[in-house]
């Protein structure tokens, strides 16, 4: 099983790497990919995962190899016979049939193993549905499908298992879980955690503010909320309490930090990889716009804990006495020496590859190659970091340089990330290849590259280095494992959409039951996110309801006037998706951690969906106020003016919530504070309350708009035509603009074609798959007007009346705390 488990590893780096058309050899299409990748996963459930409780743990029993090897064959057969069956589309053979009966059976059998029988239920549910459609309710009723048919569209086509979401787990989030394994296998997670503690430890609640900062520099190369918990909190949650926190509270912290991890860019959550797909956008676009509200969810929740030390008391981590002035000029180099060495690596790189064009790249190899050796020799003047021992009382911290120079090079491959998707634009499965092509290399030399430094046994080195890389592999597989079957099975759940048509008849069925209320349906769609994520991954999760419900919010916001940046919807499910795992009765993320603090799961539950409220209350935010995901900002001035604003407001509802502004507050105080975080989250609506916030433009006026709207600027326009049931709509919609250009060439950039008849501007022609499909907008609509901002008394007015309260409140409490210490002064002397 090790051997197989690394050979899928392998397998995925070559598919990922641009070796086979350098050789031309192994060239795979998708459809090839995708059937590797399933198998493989198949094949390693059944030997990985027992069938019972029951079932022996030392060997593999007989049935078992017989269910991986058949299951095997299944996953691969799209693989094994794809020429076969590309010169038969439609006309499913007895073999076929068998295998795809087969196939579904061990899949919804592996996916019971591997994630639990709630996951199984939805698949059987939709499998149901595909075949007694027409014994449904009216809302949801179509005439059904044969069990031909039904297996044709599930396994023998990419509408079902085979779809978009396995595809992106084999294009690249393979390769990211394998990314973030071998970084743990090479020290990088305790090194991240130490700095963390030489950081943030001498201030008060410190071990909970080294949670915190460690499930985010962890949830910048790990996109899983349960391993951030098991990974970190062994070492936190221990760490809390003996300085203090319950352990319910230190369980709640450490897991509400850890799921936030699958929202810090660079590397999120699986589910946002399958948004490329489903958004039509760039990955870099979509860390672009999850990267403030992130970092806000991440800050605020720093300040709860800090609020929760200060209620409890808490003391702090004893630090080395330390002068003033050198704790200041240590500071200053610190931050200034960060600053510059980031500056000559881009600059440097940016350098060599202006002087050297192509030759480039093999240049910058071997820079980077030096760098690495100059570190780790660095880094070999001065001892490992020893794991920490949560028993063992912290006596005094150590300093932050002198737990840096330990692994200045583990930041290489995160540089080699970073500078891959962000810079260079490269694709996300190519980005990760590179950077986990780096952190292989140091997985395999830093060992031995020490042994020589030290001047220690090089051949231990090279056996110890061996068996890392090998374990490491093997150990990335065994983590995707649930990935790849989740992925396959929520396929079963979109195939039933696109064979049943079940996706029209949500918008129905959602319109009925909100009444139309935009806040009533978001509330409904973050309800079924939580409800769904009970049982199933967040992955799985957010397939299913972004598939059902993603396209009914945008087009029930369009007909309500209200249009919604596709991004902000998707990014709306995929936060509901993630809170499931702290949301009791049953939150992954909660149980790993009351297993680690040895508390009650469902309180540590409780608690931790108490301080990850000010998480839930962003998706809400940013699809009425778009600018909070840098939509619409297009300066730097309004980028900073809008992270302060939105900083100020979240840590203003996370004083409201813990009821403790300077000091505790009072019923009315916290809701003062409540209005006053809306005000500064939406300081639009009190305008609009005033006046209205577009103007309606004639549709003539909408082509010249369009080719003066700057570069990636949006546009608001107004269309109405005859919907596929035959009724009239009208929506409001949103789009996005490239390059300036001419007007109709950047429309069609988009998939929209529009013709001009006179007066009347007609859609003519969408394009699949583009982003005007994915917003609801159809052929045969007319462009009734376009929406300019209209002139509006400033924003600056509802926020300085805000800033004023907040102000207000925070005087009456400094002056109630100041009464409050001098009689407390007061009364031992009396």
């Amino acid at each position: 099983m090790l051997w197989v488990a690394v050979a899928w590893s392998l397998f995925q780096l070559w598919y990922a790497s641009p070796l086979p058309f350098v050789f031309g050899f192994g060239i795979l299409n998708d459809t090839e990919a995708r059937a590797i990748h399933l198998g493989f996963a198949l094949f390693l459930t059944f030997l990985a995962y027992p069938a019972l409780r029951s079932s022996p743990r030392d060997r593999v029993p007989l049935l078992d190899w017989v269910l991986a090897v058949v299951g095997g064959f299944a996953g691969a057969y799209l693989f094994l016979f794809y020429v076969q069956l590309s010169g038969r589309p439609g006309q499913p053979t007895t073999l076929d049939l068998v295998t795809g009966t087969v196939g579904i059976l061990l899949l919804l059998e592996a996916t019971r193993r591997a994630l639990g029988l709630p996951m199984v239920v939805v698949a059987c549910v939709f499998i149901f549905y595909t075949f007694a459609g027409q014994y449904m309710p009216d809302v949801i009723q179509h005439r059904g499908a044969s069990l031909t048919k039904f297996l044709n569209h599930q396994w023998l086509t990419t509408e079902g298992v085979f779809g978009i979401a396995l595809g992106v787990s084999t294009s690249f989030v393979f390769l990211f879980v394998l990314f973030g394994t071998l970084l743990e296998k090479a020290g990088a997670g305790n090194w991240m955690m130490q700095i963390s503690i030489a950081l943030l430890g001498h201030l008060r609640g410190g071990p909970a503010k080294v949670a915190v900062v460690s499930s985010a520099l962890n949830g910048v190369v790990s996109g899983s909320s349960v391993s951030n918990v098991v990974s970190g909190g062994i070492f936190t949650i221990p760490l809390m309490k003996r300085t203090g926190l319950s352990g319910v509270k230190a369980g709640a912290i450490e897991a509400t930090a850890s799921i936030n991890g699958q929202i810090m860019p660079p590397v999120m959550g699986a589910a946002a990889f399958l948004m490329v797909e489903y958004v039509g956008i760039p990955y870099s676009e979509i860390i672009k716009h999850a990267l403030l509200p992130a970092v806000f969810s991440y800050l605020a929740l720093l300040y709860m804990v800090h609020l929760e030390a200060i209620k409890m008391g808490l003391k702090t981590i004893p630090q080395r006495p330390t002068p003033a002035r050198e704790r200041m000029l240590r500071m200053g180099l610190g931050l200034s020496g960060s600053v510059l060495a980031v500056c000559i690596v881009y600059y440097g790189i940016v350098a060599i590859q202006a002087i050297f064009g192509g030759a480039a790249p093999p240049l910058l190899a071997l820079a980077g190659v030096a760098l690495y050796v100059a570190s780790v020799w660095y880094s070999s003047r001065y001892p490992d970091l020893a794991l920490d021992d949560p028993s063992a009382p912290i006596l005094e911290l150590p300093r932050a340089w002198d737990v840096t120079r330990t692994g200045l090079d583990f930041l290489i491959p995160i540089a080699v990330l970073l500078w891959c998707l962000m810079v260079e634009q490269m694709s996300p499965g190519l980005s990760a290849f590179w950077a986990t092509v780096s952190i292989l290399g140091i997985v395999a030399t830093r060992k031995p590259l020490m042994a020589v430094f030290r001047q220690e046994n090089l051949a231990a080195s090279v056996r110890a280095a061996w068996d890392d890389v090998i374990d490491g592999l093997a150990l990335g597989a065994r983590n995707m494992i649930g990935i790849g079957i989740a992925t396959a099975t929520a396929g079963i759940v979109v195939g039933t959409i696109t064979l049943t048509g079940l996706g029209l008849m949500m918008t129905e069925l959602v319109e009925f039951i909100s009444g139309g209320n935009v806040i009533l349906m978001l509330i409904l769609i973050a309800a079924i996110s939580l409800v769904l994520g009970m049982g199933i991954p967040t992955t799985a999760n957010y397939i299913l309801v972004a598939t059902l419900m993603a396209p009914v919010v945008v087009d029930l916001g369009a007909q309500a006037g209200l249009p919604i940046p596709l991004i902000a919807v998707h990014l709306f499910v995929f936060y509901f998706g993630i809170m499931a795992d702290i949301t009791p009765p049953v939150g992954l993320a909660a149980f790993a951690a009351a297993a680690i603090s040895k508390e009650d799961p469902i309180a540590t539950g409780f608690q931790g969906a108490f301080y990850s409220l000010r998480t839930a209350i962003l998706p809400f935010v940013f699809i009425f106020n778009p600018a909070m995901l840098l939509i619409g900002v297009d300066t730097w001035l309004q980028t900073i003016w809008v992270a302060t604003v939105s900083l100020i407001a979240i840590l203003l509802f996370s004083a409201a919530t813990m009821n403790w502004f300077v000091t505790k507050s009072r019923l009315w105080e916290s809701a003062a504070l409540l209005l006053i975080c809306f005000t500064l989250f939406r300081p639009d609506w009190w305008l609009n309350q005033v006046s209205p916030p577009y103007e309606e433009l004639p549709a003539s006026e909408f082509l010249s708009a369009v080719g003066q709207a700057p570069a990636d600027g949006r546009i608001n326009f107004v269309v109405e035509g005859v919907d596929l049931m035959g009724e009239d709509v009208r929506k409001t919609v949103n789009v996005p603009l490239g390059e300036p250009g001419e007007p109709l060439e950047r429309l069609r950039s988009i998939g929209l074609t529009i013709t001009q008849a006179g007066d009347t501007l007609m859609i003519s022609n969408v394009a699949f798959g583009s982003y005007a499909k994915r917003i609801g907008l159809d052929v045969g609509y007319d462009v009734v007007a376009v929406l300019r901002k209209a002139d509006q008394p400033s924003s600056l007015i509802p926020i300085g009346l805000a800033l004023a309260a907040a102000s207000g409140v925070a005087g009456l409490q400094f002056a109630r705390a100041r009464k409050q210490a001098d009689r407390k002064e007061a009364g031992p002397a009396g």
